[in-house]
């Protein structure tokens, strides 16, 4: 089946338990499918993270596969940015590594914020409403 790379919003929503998300997420799960997160993922979580929530957010964060962050991602993530901004478009340095890590590892990304990921060749898995 596939691995779907999170992107941060949709991993809050599904710790929180907004707009069904546990759910969709669940049925990727039980549809052979894997999911999962990179450095990015885990440090805007944490870095928005109350105390009282840490221990499940964790656990939440340990259930995905990981994909690091390495060289080539660093890299390209670099590109993307420089080469949207000459455009006169703002990405985010955040939203640009995400974007590289499902590039460079074949991975669609799920997010429901499609407007700050206009990469040509990157996959997205369509939210529910």
């Amino acid at each position: 089946m596939a691995t779907f790379l999170l992107d941060t919003s949709v991993i809050i929503d599904a710790i929180n338990n907004k707009k069904t998300r546990r759910q969709f997420l669940r049925g990727l799960l039980e549809a052979g499918n894997s999911l999962a997160c990179c450095a990015v993922n885990v440090a805007e979580i944490c870095a928005g993270m109350r105390p009282n929530e840490e221990a499940s957010t964790l656990a939440f964060l340990r259930t995905l596969d990981y994909y690091p962050i390495g060289f080539s991602a660093s890299r390209l993530a670099g590109e993307l940015k420089k080469n949207f901004s000459r455009k006169g478009a703002t990405l985010s340095l955040a939203d640009t590594l995400i974007a590289a890590v499902a590039l460079n590892h074949q991975l669609s990304l799920i997010t429901d914020n499609v407007k700050d990921f206009p990469m040509a060749g990157l996959s997205l898995y369509p939210l529910p409403n």
